[in-house]
């Protein structure tokens, strides 16, 4: 995984210790909710990696929710295609929390496609399939992904996907968490199923469709739907047809094309039902049946009714995130450093 550069002042350079045994060699990336440290384990000498809250952000619920949901699902899931939850624990502070996994040799699957999109259909049905086998594994025990993206995929030297970030997964029976971020509670507008736009929790058909998003992404090298902001692209989701393959690249075999059109149908119920069954047309194309697009355009239709008020609330939360984000921007302005 290569370094990145900070997107602000880290809370931990090279050679700082956490907990004095993990030494820090390099900030790794920083997201809405903190931040991901390339360490040494002083104990066993293994290279890891660290993630902490944003030292703002300790006394947020929502970032303390984050962080036990991670560390719960990381106790259930031991998958090949997932990295390794290692050790859990709270900084010296004993408050703020902090999880330490696996270091994965790759490149996150954004880098990779920046660099080789559009893929061939046979490499892009290689990571598709891999990344619905890890899903199917993550569904049968309880837990929805709920923020499929490139930035949470990591591709290794061997082509081998592994599936990252659980921060926004949803447990089974778990309560609802009040909103924080527009992308890191909701999810990434891009990826985003239309129910999730409309403020459902979600169920495997989420992931699917964000899975299509994805393979669609490594077909063509964009993402179905474009905007002028967040919201314009979300209301897209609901209201128009993903784009057929063919639109974008002649070559695409027509069983893919139809594969990927399903898992982004707009309805759940019109999707594959399960991740299983997407990755079984995945490794059969030459059963899948496909259907007639010579009369099909991609079509807006009008806003259902109940959809409403959800973009509405969408677009407040906006508001108030707009709101929160200038605040804090004020404040760090106005404390020294």
């Amino acid at each position: 995984m290569a370094l990145e550069r900070p997107l602000g002042a880290s809370r931990y350079g090279p050679g700082a210790t956490v907990n004095d045994r993990y030494e820090i060699l390099g900030t790794l990336g920083q997201g809405g909710m903190g931040e991901a440290y390339k360490a040494r384990d002083r104990e066993s000498g293994q290279i890891v990696v660290i993630k902490v809250p944003y030292a703002s952000s300790i006394g947020d619920p929502a970032t303390f929710s984050r962080y036990e949901r991670e560390l719960d699902i990381g106790k259930r899931l031991d998958h090949p295609g997932i990295q390794r939850m290692l050790q859990s624990g709270r900084l010296d502070n004993g408050v703020a929390p902090y999880v330490v996994f696996e270091y994965i040799d790759g490149e996150p699957m954004r880098e990779y496609l920046r660099k080789h999109a559009p893929l061939d259909p046979e490499t892009a049905v290689d990571f598709a399939m891999q990344l619905a086998d890890v899903l199917e594994y993550v569904h049968a025990h309880g837990v929805i992904h709920r923020d499929l993206k490139p930035e949470n995929v990591l591709i290794t030297p061997d082509a081998k996907a592994k599936l990252v970030d659980f921060g926004i997964a949803l447990l089974k029976g778990a309560r609802r968490l009040t909103f924080q971020r527009l992308s890191s509670e909701v999810g990434t507008p891009d990826y985003m199923a239309p129910e999730q736009v409309q403020g459902e929790r979600g169920d495997a058909r989420t992931d699917v469709y964000a899975l299509g998003v994805m393979v669609f992404e490594m077909l063509t090298g964009d993402v179905p739907y474009h905007g002028d902001s967040p919201l314009a692209i979300m209301s897209q989701h609901v209201t128009t047809d993903a784009p057929l393959l063919s639109d974008r690249r002649r070559d695409v075999p027509p069983a893919l094309e139809a594969v990927v059109y399903r898992a982004l149908r707009r309805s759940p119920e019109d999707r594959y039902p399960s991740m299983a069954a997407f990755k079984n047309d995945l490794q059969h194309l030459d059963q899948v049946e496909i259907p007639n697009y010579t009369l099909r355009r991609p079509r807006r239709k009008m806003l259902p009714a109940r959809a409403m008020p959800a973009l509405l609330i969408v677009l407040a939360l906006a508001c108030l995130v707009l709101i929160g984000v200038l605040a804090e921007l004020v404040h760090r302005t106005q404390v020294p450093h």
